[in-house]
């Protein structure tokens, strides 16, 4: 997960000092998770500055170039040679002196400046397009800044360009398998809410995220639609806890603003369009994933009236992919589609028949929640590990979905001019237990002593609360002096148990201020294990007659198992097996061992004995749906006559 520090301090409400990156990245090591890498992305922008072009005429040796004098704040006018279409007179923009690296080619082979002729012509470095500043992959004119945008004061000639769109910024790439068990880390929002806990803070939570929105339905607000038609079918509700889609009309498809471009873009996602890069914004700062079709598209691949359908892979079902991709989805896989054909493989990834693009004018967002462990089974069979695949494996909590669809139309509104166009529909099988955890039943207790005690601690109850509280936990006290009832808010599914509450407040306050104690131990000898002692004593007595102890796998072939007249049947079947001749769990340890036998034998050993010790499982033998697990002896002799010929 890389995490942008001015995305932490927007959402902190710029009240933690994070300037000393050491320190925070130390807290974050020790509290949070495991960091990976540090980026200075400032760094690539040293010396670029803002620059006015005061004079703009044409090269008189080329046609399609134009000689500028730029003014860049050092007092003297500066001459560049650009060949952008859209250069002119009193623009605002990059200026890339000479000395300086070009941004783009930073972390490859960095390309440095030089005054240089060009067509007889002294260009003093360049004007540079936003791909050239590394902001996205438009090359066909340089960058327009505007100043109602991002302020007059950043337009003065000379201020250093990373000031102007949050590129000076330090990202922090924090390994994702430290937030397995927390879904809510996957997006910024999550993680901010988390520095400000670990630094002792209140998080204040944006109350677009903390409250339920109101939904807005034709019937009750009529004015504000142009009932577009939408169906939608869930018809896999175990699968799909949720499913939220809502059609937004007259949206005008186009570049991001730039702030997004540059957000996107520091932490590792690739502009596409204004839709597009809303998604993957409201994704990098909730962790929870969007999508957006084209209406029109899906309308032409639907029937009758436009339908997203939600089911499993049907025989036949093929998909190209928005990577460009074709599959033919393994059984099943969720899958999106019109009632006529997919259209993408559910919280994995799009198909390129719906996919928004210039020409997009309405467009449909889904806003969904998937089973985890599908997803991760999907994401595994076609080779596809998308952002998508990375959040929905990890579990996020359906109850986010309205805040964020409503956020995403909002955004959309206002930066694509779209409106809403039809409900915003709502389909849920959510789990009674995830919406209980909320409420009066799903309170997780703990006594004051229960919390100090296990960390060898003496917090007052007050510091314990005031702890929980900076990330968004309820604390209430109950009718017992010592108790405290916590209630986990939406976004933190991991909190189930009173010894969560226990590791959270070790973890908020550090585990480096936790006592160093050694435990009491007492001097009583510790009571000899009776099973092991009956163990060693038929190993030595078994050896002291000249047998071989052996210890083979727990897992054995089904020929195996006929062969020595077991029946397959009864042994529990491997779905993982590390190996085809290891399918079955053993029934009785004399299988291996005879295959043993075979082996010393045919390497001309012809007189030997050989045992083992081990667990055995028997489908027949079970106990309160377990299987009964049975230690087992096993001894086989094997003494060649020549006269007979035989083996016992």
């Amino acid at each position: 997960m890389k995490v942008s520090l001015k995305t932490v301090k927007y959402y902190t409400g710029g009240e933690l000092n994070l300037d000393n990156v050491d320190e925070l990245v130390q807290k974050i090591g020790a509290q949070l998770g495991a960091v990976e890498e540090i980026i200075d992305y400032g760094a690539r922008y040293d010396g670029v500055v803002v620059a006015r072009v005061l004079k703009c005429e044409k090269h008189p040796n080329a046609d399609k170039l134009s000689v500028c004098e730029i003014d860049a704040g050092s007092g003297e006018n500066i001459q560049v040679v650009c060949g952008a279409p859209n250069v002119r007179e009193g623009l605002t923009v990059a200026w890339i002196p000479p000395g300086a690296t070009v941004p783009t080619t930073y972390d490859k082979d960095p390309f440095v400046l030089e005054a240089r002729e060009i067509r007889g012509v002294v260009s003093n470095g360049m004007l540079a397009s936003t791909s050239e500043l590394g902001i996205n992959s438009d090359h066909e004119g340089i960058l327009e800044i505007d100043g109602a945008v991002i302020g007059e004061e950043n337009t003065r000639p000379g201020t250093p360009f990373k000031k102007l769109y949050g590129l000076d910024d330090v990202v922090i790439d924090i390994e994702n398998k430290m937030f397995t068990h927390r879904p809510d880390c996957f997006g910024v929002l999550g993680v901010a809410r988390e520095i400000a806990g670990i630094y002792g803070q209140p998080f204040t939570t944006p109350d677009w995220y903390l409250k339920i929105p109101k939904i807005f339905h034709k019937s009750s607000e009529p004015q504000n639609f142009d009932k577009l038609k939408l169906e939608v079918k869930n018809e896999v509700p175990e699968l799909v806890p949720r499913f939220m889609a809502v059609v937004m009309s007259d949206v005008k498809v186009g570049s991001s603003p730039i702030w997004v471009q540059a957000l996107l873009t520091r932490v590792g996602i690739k502009s596409i369009n204004n839709i597009v890069d809303l998604t993957n914004h409201l994704s990098y700062v909730t962790g929870q994933p969007l999508h957006a079709y084209d209406y029109d598209k899906v309308k032409a691949l639907s029937s009758e009236t436009p339908t997203l359908i939600v089911r499993k892979t049907k025989q036949g079902d093929k998909l190209r992919l928005l990577n460009g991709k074709e599959v033919e989805p393994v059984e099943n896989t969720i899958m999106i589609t019109t009632d006529q054909e997919p259209i993408g493989i559910g919280g994995v990834m799009g198909g390129s028949s719906t996919e928004v693009d210039e020409n997009t004018k309405n467009i449909i967002i889904e806003c969904a929640n998937f089973d985890m462990y599908s997803i991760r089974r999907a994401s595994m069979a076609h080779g596809l590990f998308t952002d998508a695949v990375t959040r929905f494996s990890k579990g996020q909590s359906p109850l986010q979905n309205d805040r964020v669809i409503v956020k995403m139309m909002e955004d959309v509104i206002q930066i694509a001019g779209g409106k809403q166009a039809s409900d915003v529909i709502d389909i849920q099988n959510i789990p009674v237990e995830m919406y209980n955890r909320q409420s009066v039943h799903g309170g997780v207790t703990a006594t004051q002593d229960f919390i100090n005690t296990r960390l060898g601690l003496n917090l007052p109850k007050e510091e314990i609360k005031q702890l929980l509280r900076n990330v968004g936990l309820a604390c209430l006290e109950e009718k017992q002096p010592d108790e405290i009832e916590f209630y986990a808010p939406f976004w933190r599914t991991d909190i189930e148990i009173k010894e969560d509450i226990v590791e959270e407040v070790g973890r908020l306050l550090g585990y480096d201020r936790l006592p160093q104690v050694l435990p009491h131990k007492g001097v009583a000898p510790a009571v000899i294990d009776p099973n092991l002692t009956l163990k060693k004593q038929i190993r030595d007595q078994l050896a002291s007659y000249g047998a071989n102890e052996v210890l083979t796998y727990s897992f054995v072939h089904g020929d195996l198992m006929k062969k020595a007249g077991q029946d397959p049947e009864l042994a529990f079947k491997i779905s993982n097996a590390i190996s085809p001749d290891l399918q079955y769990y053993r029934l009785s340890l004399t299988p291996n061992l005879l295959n043993h036998v075979h082996a010393n034998i045919k390497n001309n050993h012809e007189e030997f004995a050989l045992f083992e010790i081990g667990k055995v499982h028997n489908k027949s033998l079970m106990k309160d749906n377990l299987p009964i697990e049975y230690d087992i002896v096993s001894l086989v002799i094997a003494d060649k006559y020549s006269k007979e010929n035989a083996f016992y």
